[in-house]
């Protein structure tokens, strides 16, 4: 059951994604983002961590800019809370992407993307786990070539990225180690 603000922060995040669907299912985009927050809420109350899970994708994926998310966390949340939970969102956003990378190989750009994780804090960190352990449930059930790539990179980040909640990290590093 989500609180009336968080309830607010899903509905922004899924009209932001829009007609997304999940990659290997065929859900709606939203539900990745809500299972996030929930694995996040088995481990935190804290709200923006909670709104940062289901909005840790909306810049990466969608047309949506910062600008229009801070505005909108500005109606529903304080400064600081929205503040944080930029930053957060922020964090988790990948910077080493294909389209401003065009010539760097998958591997190089995941290798950045460590480098820049592991100097996030220790909330980012947990929502990463979260976001590892949920996709990771989702490509394992698929059986595809592109499982193994997953848990390969998601291992190697992990390895960078040890701030975040202990028993979380446990967690995860349990599921997708063969």
């Amino acid at each position: 059951m989500m609180n009336k603000v968080l309830e607010q922060i899903k509905n922004f995040a899924d009209q932001a994604h829009g007609t997304q669907q999940r990659k290997f299912t065929a859900e709606r985009y939203i539900v990745h983002p809500i299972r996030v927050m929930e694995i996040c809420r088995e481990y935190t109350s804290e709200l923006p961590v909670l709104a940062a899970a289901l909005l840790h994708d909306v810049l990466e994926d969608t047309p949506v800019t910062e600008q229009m998310i801070q505005e909108f966390l500005l109606t529903v949340l304080s400064p600081a809370d929205t503040g944080k939970t930029m930053q957060l969102v922020i964090d988790l956003t990948d910077v080493y992407v294909k389209n401003s990378y065009p010539h760097w190989k998958r591997r190089k750009r995941k290798e950045h993307e460590c480098l820049r994780m592991e100097k996030t804090c220790a909330d980012a960190q947990t929502i990463k786990y979260a976001d590892i352990l949920d996709n990771g449930m989702e490509i394992m059930l698929q059986e595809t070539d592109f499982a193994e790539v997953y848990l390969r990179e998601s291992r190697q980040l992990l390895k960078h990225i040890p701030k975040g909640h202990p028993q979380l990290y446990a967690r995860v590093l349990a599921a997708i180690h063969p």
